[in-house]
């Protein structure tokens, strides 16, 4: 018995390093309430709670379907490579659309006011920079469709951010007053997108651009409108909408993303 206990303590006194038991990331996530403009907003913040430093902040804009579990994922998963996301809520009282008709005239209200849609996204800043887990010194903002076109439009306005990134967003431009920018800016786009004019997707890059952004446009062949939202086919068939899933785009624009987020915000 002797040997025995005398060989397990030397193969333990062995261990590699890398042996090593570590706490892996805790994500929690938690509705983050902010207000402006006499209302209260239901954004959703994930951040890891085994991580004791500050994390630089990533605001994250949902597609024209709302505040949904789908970009509350999204938000997790930032969470557990060591950012601080908040899901913001431009909708008002975390709503979600349920059939495309609601869909696009809740993102039409927002986009057609625009000094009233920056005052939110300026309120969920404000509020993600205080929170206590958030190195408050640099951020970035991610939208998806919808979302897309609203964080280029924060380009464009010249709002304080490290970098914007547009997943199959619109490229409607809103802004009125361009402003000078000189974050990064990468538009992840489906070749096969049939709702993303390209001559409005080159105006709004020429746009960011001229403003002084490091801009990138990235187009993936055969991949269609939402191609990052795995339910995309059940949506298009649901609703009749020119939509697919692409895994390999979803890949491929994720890590490109995650890159351009390490380049911002880490280095």
């Amino acid at each position: 018995m002797g040997r025995l206990l005398l060989a397990l303590l030397l193969s333990l006194m062995c261990l590699p390093a890398w042996a090593d038991e570590v706490e892996g990331p805790r994500v929690q996530g938690e509705t983050f309430e902010y207000a402006t403009g006499g209302q209260t907003y239901q954004g959703y913040l994930a951040y890891n709670a085994s991580d004791d430093e500050p994390r630089p902040g990533v605001l994250l804009v949902h597609e024209w379907w709302g505040l949904n579990d789908y970009i509350k994922h999204k938000a997790d998963q930032l969470a557990a490579l060591g950012f601080v996301a908040l899901a913001v809520d431009m909708y008002g009282g975390g709503k979600v659309a349920q059939h495309p008709e609601d869909a696009k005239a809740f993102s039409s209200q927002v986009m057609q006011d625009w000094p009233s849609a920056r005052a939110r996204l300026e309120a969920a800043m404000t509020a993600l920079r205080e929170h206590p887990a958030v190195r408050e010194d640099r951020m970035a903002a991610i939208g998806y469709c919808f979302g897309g076109g609203v964080v280029m439009n924060m380009a464009l306005a010249g709002m304080p951010l490290e970098a914007a990134i547009s997943f199959h967003g619109s490229p409607t431009q809103v802004v009125t007053n361009p402003q000078p920018f000189d974050g990064l800016v990468r538009i992840y786009n489906g070749q096969d997108d049939s709702l993303v004019d390209p001559e409005a997707l080159d105006s709004m890059a020429t746009a960011l651009t001229e403003d002084g952004a490091d801009v990138r446009v990235v187009q993936y062949p055969g991949a269609k409108h939402a191609f990052t939202n795995p339910d995309a086919d059940r949506l298009a068939a649901e609703n009749e909408l020119p939509l697919g899933y692409d895994a390999a785009a979803d890949a491929a624009s994720w890590q490109a993303a995650l890159l351009t987020l390490d380049k911002a915000l880490n280095q």
